[in-house]
């Protein structure tokens, strides 16, 4: 028979990284902070997460800006 898993056994499952996970990788690496990241991983502290978490805003806001600007390029 069988055995549930439990929630927290669920969390634990390896889940293929999506584009936001590549990307905290990404900026924790620019910013020297990847081996910190691999290290405590979710027990980061908030200036870690904070200089990661704000490098990521802006490089997502710099993608919507060009992608917005190569649409409105493209309907011209």
């Amino acid at each position: 028979m069988a055995t549930k898993k439990t929630p927290q056994e669920k969390k634990k499952t390896k889940k293929k990284p999506g584009p936001h996970e590549k990307l905290k990788w990404e900026t924790a690496r620019e910013l020297g902070l990847d081996d910190d990241l691999a290290r405590s991983g979710e027990s980061l502290s908030v200036r870690e997460a904070g200089k990661i978490g704000g490098q990521m805003v802006k490089k997502l806001i710099k993608a919507g800006q060009k992608a917005l600007e190569e649409e409105t390029q493209k309907n011209k």
